[in-house]
């Protein structure tokens, strides 16, 4: 899509993740500009179909850019929305979006491929009754959204136990996911396709790596590249790329891990993969995009020239 120019920047909705999405959404868009682009910035509403179509003074998008995260926008809905207008998109398709937003069938999919992953299981959110579901420390999270979002860590059994009514039910949806708790270091690896780019490891300014320390000025420290052994470097690579392909990513993604250093490269573990990680000024994958030598309007302009229909 080398000769397409009018490019619709979707962004916004209606998620939990409206506030980056609109930063990520700008940033492309202005990047794009840079680059020649025609460029549209729509915040999305139920009616997007109409949207995209009157567009451009009618004559619509040559390519639809996704700056959107979690639910409606990162899980597949979108992606089949634009499948039917036979718009070419970025970012992962139908299928892969849907299964990484899932990230217990995620979970599943990788450990099928010999990826490491932690062990865990899915319950009803009836049954976060106040006593520990699993031994501590442990990790109770929603099956599909981000930003850590509705995240809960409990360290040890004297922590008070999650309890379903004190749970944003509108965040979990019924089902909540519990799992162990992998102590240790933060580490996340960015693809472009299947070529991973670089490791990344991320030192919250205090306690873990959550929404503010994510997307506040100062909230995390980003050593890039990250400081490990050089096997670990090499696996942590190795698992991003093979989880990409496994799941099916396509465009830019990046895949999350903690590492618990004591235990070397089998204390590596992958926490989740995002097809459409954030472009904020604070984002990892930009900072590991710049590392191999793509600007941020290259980056842009790159993810423009892979977008496809069907993908």
């Amino acid at each position: 899509m080398t000769d397409a120019k009018r490019i619709a920047v979707l962004m916004g909705g209606w998620g939990t993740e409206r506030g980056v999405s609109l930063i990520t959404g700008r940033a492309a868009a202005k990047a794009l500009r840079e680059e020649g682009f025609e460029t549209a910035e729509i915040d999305v509403t139920r009616d997007l179909a109409a949207t995209l179509r009157e567009s451009f003074d009618g004559a619509g998008p040559e390519v639809v850019f996704l700056a959107l995260h979690g639910p409606y926008g990162e899980d597949g809905t979108v992606q089949g929305l634009l499948e039917i207008m036979g718009l070419p998109y970025t970012h992962s398709g139908v299928l892969a979006s849907a299964l990484c937003m899932d990230k217990p069938r995620a979970k599943t999919m990788m450990r099928s491929a010999g990826l490491r992953v932690p062990d865990g299981f899915v319950l009803p959110l009836a049954g976060l009754d106040g006593t520990h579901p699993m031994r501590p420390p442990y990790v109770v999270k929603p099956v599909g959204d981000g930003s850590s979002f509705g995240v809960h860590i409990v360290e040890n059994e004297f922590d008070a136990a999650p309890r379903a009514d004190l749970m944003d039910a509108r965040l979990f949806g019924g089902v909540a996911m519990v799992e162990p708790f992998v102590p240790g270091r933060e580490l996340t690896v960015s693809c472009l396709g299947d070529e991973p780019l670089a490791v990344t490891e991320i030192v919250p300014a205090a306690g873990f790596y959550d929404y503010t320390a994510k997307y506040q000025e100062g909230g995390s420290t980003h050593v890039l590249p990250a400081e490990i052994p050089s096997e670990i470097e090499a696996e942590a690579l190795r698992m991003a790329a093979e989880a990409a392909r496994v799941l099916g990513c396509k465009g830019l993604s990046r895949t999350d891990f903690r590492w618990d250093d004591a235990e070397g490269v089998n204390g590596l573990f992958i926490l989740e993969v995002n097809t459409q990680p954030g472009l904020t000024p604070t984002s990892l994958s930009p900072e590991q995009a710049a590392l191999r030598g793509h600007t941020f309007r290259a980056l842009v302009r790159w993810m423009v020239e892979d977008a496809s229909c069907p993908r």
